[in-house]
């Protein structure tokens, strides 16, 4: 088993040491990521694979371990072995449904159709196969992820000031006049919109709408919201809504009503 790897100050301490981030620069404000897996060579691959992607990736080497993680850090969503050292991953699963509403994702060596009719049964929101490709992992992970976000989103309109995004209907309005935005501004303002007052980074911006590939793309990420700017802001030049944390990213002020 891996010794615990040191945290950063972005991440809450637990009462264990074994349950750790791979990385120590990791932002707060990414999508968290909780691993349970009792395999060094797991947490080797994907650890990191998950960092690339944009993620805040956390580790568990056992069940207890595991259900410690999801009540302190209530991830965004979990990876969840059934093999586990101490105690089944289903008894996990079960466990953990009980107090957490997120994605969970089963990885395991067992294969026969019982095993994941049992894990969906107890709460599963997928069930990935041993040996795994991690392109399908993380694509079935943003699956995950986009359903639940969906189930939180909020109904109807949200209004910033004389600003109205109606996430539904995919329509802004600024002073009642129609605004027009392009796929990608759209995808970008209801990002920020969903999250008001919250800074977002770059690379979380960056990789949630343009994906991993423009990671550190921040020019092409300044571009965006200059135009978005340039729509909704009485002077761009002194922009009230979208506003900059520099070196960091972006945030919308004020809270939506």
């Amino acid at each position: 088993m891996e010794g615990a790897r040191g945290f950063s100050s972005a991440c809450p301490r637990p009462s264990r040491r074994r349950i750790t981030c791979y990385d120590g620069t990791m932002s707060a404000l990414r999508h968290r990521i909780l691993v349970i897996d009792d395999e060094p060579q797991i947490h080797r691959f994907l650890g990191p694979a998950l960092d690339a992607a944009g993620y805040e990736a956390l580790r568990a080497d056992s069940g207890q371990e595991g259900l410690r993680g999801i009540a302190l850090w209530s991830p965004d969503a979990v990876v969840l072995d059934l093999g586990l050292p101490d105690m089944d991953g289903k008894d996990v699963l079960e466990k953990a449904r009980a107090f957490y509403e997120g994605p969970i994702l089963i990885l395991s060596a067992r294969d026969r159709e019982v095993e994941k009719i049992e894990a969906l049964d107890r709460g599963a929101n997928d069930y990935v196969e041993k040996p795994f490709g991690v392109g399908e992992l993380l694509a079935r992970l943003r699956v995950a992820l986009r359903q639940s976000a969906a189930s939180k989103r909020p109904t109807g309109p949200l209004t910033f000031g004389d600003v109205i995004i109606d996430l539904d209907l995919r329509l802004v309005t600024k002073a009642g006049a129609a605004v027009k935005l392009s796929p990608k501004e759209f995808e970008l303002l209801a990002r920020l919109a969903l999250s008001p007052g919250k800074v977002l980074t770059h690379k979380e911006l960056l990789v949630g709408i343009w994906g991993a590939s423009h990671a550190d793309d921040t020019q092409y990420l300044r571009v965006f919201v200059g135009q978005l700017r340039q729509k909704l802001e009485d002077d761009s030049a002194h922009p009230r809504l979208i506003l900059t944390e520099p070196g960091v990213g972006y945030r919308l002020q004020g809270a939506a009503s």
